[in-house]
């Protein structure tokens, strides 16, 4: 064969390569694209353009490939799920959802009810399974974890008082408790709450006063029908996973966590061990706690970002770390409220 034959056969056999390559490609990007709008479809998501539905296709497919890659990695006993959140970067996440002002908080202590509890504490306690836990609720695009935290472990005290569930206002927090370091869905602390709750001589329920999600005005009508009260509210000493577990052994407790990583944001099922640091960002309530089937201690976890998200809105996350914050930093800034 003369020799510019062979490179003619080398130059066709390269061109071939990069066409299959490319089509290869393509039949991805299709296959991707059609899983985007199946993904689009399922969360009722409309773009304004299509400029902004391609912007979000390159997010939703980036953050795909996040997602099986963790799953992949059979060291992790967690899994991640495509949610709700796949189109969101993970900055635009966390401006969205969390709202824990964990950096303003007041360094005051208070009384531990539970610090000289002989009794031992039991191996496992699901508060839900107690009758002391609403459904799990959704804060929507509004920054306020704080006041869904506070409310979830307000109403366990209130049935663990009374015999009586009922599911409280959130957006009675939102729209009344503002005068302090509570800003409605730019933030705030669940003791700052609890407070609110004990000066106003309770909180109304959600059936009077809805949550919808936004800032708005208090209705002083609305907060006066009071359907629970508490006498007050508890720090759990900081840093001591022992004594959270005493007292969510007791009733559900309100927590601070960090849940800005994208391994949060997708988590889908499974004990999550991470990661993620301490920069606390997000209030939730401990629920419970228990050991899995492979032998790891968890805590039963209850957020705020509806039933697609997690276990049915659940997390289970390490318990007993060597870190004396606990994972996430969840033994940091725990507190409760009495009844």
């Amino acid at each position: 064969m003369e020799p510019w034959k062979c490179i003619g056969f080398g130059l066709l056999f390269m061109l071939g390569a990069w066409s299959c390559e490319a089509t290869s490609r393509s039949l991805q990007d299709a296959s991707m694209y059609g899983r985007y709008e199946q993904w689009m479809t399922r969360y009722g998501r409309v773009y304004n353009d299509v400029n902004e539905k391609e912007n979000r296709f390159k997010i939703f497919k980036e953050n795909v490939a996040f997602i099986e890659s963790s799953n992949n990695d059979v060291n992790k006993p967690y899994k991640l799920g495509v949610n709700q959140f796949a189109d969101l970067t993970n900055e635009e996440f966390k401006a969205s959802r969390n709202g824990f002002k964990g950096h303003e908080c007041s360094t005051k202590t208070t009384s531990f009810k539970y610090e000289n509890v002989k009794a031992p504490v039991p191996a496992t306690m699901d508060w839900r399974k107690k009758g002391a836990v609403t459904p799990v609720k959704d804060q929507g695009q509004c920054g306020c974890c704080w006041a869904f935290s506070a409310v979830a472990a307000t109403e366990g005290i209130t049935q663990l008082t009374t015999g009586k569930l009922i599911s409280l206002s959130e957006q009675e927090l939102v729209d009344c408790d503002t005068s302090g370091e509570d800003q409605g869905c730019e933030g705030g602390l669940m003791d700052d709450a609890f407070q609110f709750i004990q000066q106003n001589h309770g909180l109304s329920a959600e059936a009077n006063y809805p949550y919808n999600g936004v800032d708005g005005s208090c209705n002083t009508k609305k907060a006066a029908s009071i359907a629970a009260k508490i006498t007050g509210y508890e720090d759990v000493p900081a840093n001591s996973e022992k004594a959270l577990l005493t007292a969510v052994a007791h009733q559900p407790v309100s927590v601070a966590i960090d849940a800005g990583g994208s391994d949060f944001q997708f988590y889908s099922s499974g004990v999550f061990t991470g990661s993620c640091g301490t920069s606390l960002d997000h209030g939730v309530t401990a629920v419970g706690y228990g050991v899995s089937d492979d032998g790891t201690k968890y805590w039963l976890v209850k957020n705020s970002w509806g039933t697609e998200w997690g276990e049915e809105g659940y997390i289970r996350m390490q318990r007993d770390v060597e870190a004396k914050e606990g994972l996430c930093g969840i033994a940091m800034e725990a507190s409760y409220p009495t009844a």
